[in-house]
């Protein structure tokens, strides 16, 4: 009995010990925390940028036509191969973010390219000798883009769809990795999913009816304002994240095995 009541107080003891230790890691300036006090900065990142990425991408075609004298075909075949494009970039995000730099550069990064994307956009609709000129009311004659004026337009296209495609499931990813359970985990993807539609909807419907209604520069331009508040609201909440680490890729030990094998093909 003495043995195990000498016992009780030392195991206590480390217990307060531990806690305290896990108290002073969590509190510690280079710590990470994590939890729901960062689902504020993650969430206002997600409204900005979908609001930004929306605003550009749903009314794309009609930018086409009107403002590149671009035929409705073309136009069409575009913005397919643009969502498209969107749709599978996650994927390479989702590498880069797990085996190489970590969810935090890569939203960073991407949300980068989307700002210079939707500026180079907005640069196209506000300077006159980026677009080519009005067609005329009934008139079959219209001036075709140059070169420099479609490398400009593409490039804007590019560098927003890169950072639209990759920053929307990897900011999910790096959301949900400020949680232990699934069960927050779980309301933290509910609530990511409704804040993004709803940015979506909003972005659809508000950003669409300035471009069409008012300014073609104005509306880009609010893109790139919502862009940039997201971006600028990322960056603040750096300090309350838990990063997670990079783990290594299976490509890159695959991409050794095959290069060894290439050079070793005439040793048997």
């Amino acid at each position: 009995m003495s043995s195990i009541e000498l016992q009780q107080p030392t195991a206590t003891g480390s217990n307060k010990n531990v806690d305290h230790e896990s108290q002073s890691r969590m509190l510690s300036p280079g710590h990470k925390r994590g939890g729901w006090f960062t689902f504020f900065f993650v969430s206002a990142t997600l409204t900005g940028l979908m609001i930004a990425g929306w605003g550009w991408l749903t009314n794309l075609i009609v930018y086409l036509i009107e403002e590149f004298n671009v035929k409705s075909i073309d136009a069409t075949q575009i913005s397919n191969v643009v969502n498209g494009s969107i749709n599978l970039i996650p994927i390479i995000g989702a590498v880069l973010a797990d085996s190489f730099l970590g969810s935090f550069h890569v939203v960073s990064i991407s949300s980068f390219f989307s700002l210079l994307g939707i500026i180079a956009l907005t640069l196209t609709a506000t300077l006159s000798h980026l677009r080519p000129q009005h067609c005329g009311t009934g008139s079959t004659l219209c001036h075709a883009p140059s070169k420099l004026q479609l490398a400009v337009l593409y490039t804007g296209i590019a560098l927003a769809s890169i950072g639209l495609g990759v920053v929307r499931f990897t900011l999910a990813s790096l959301g949900a990795n400020q949680f232990d359970s699934p069960e927050d985990q779980g309301v933290f993807f509910n609530w990511f999913f409704f804040i993004f539609y709803s940015a979506c909807v909003v972005s659809s419907l508000g950003i669409v009816y300035v471009e069409d209604s008012i300014s073609w520069g104005l509306g880009f331009g609010m893109c790139a304002a919502f862009n940039f508040l997201g971006l600028v609201i990322f960056f603040l909440g750096n300090r309350f994240y838990r990063h997670d680490k990079p783990q290594g890729s299976p490509y890159t030990s695959l991409a050794r095995v095959i290069v060894a094998a290439i050079r070793k093909r005439n040793v048997l």
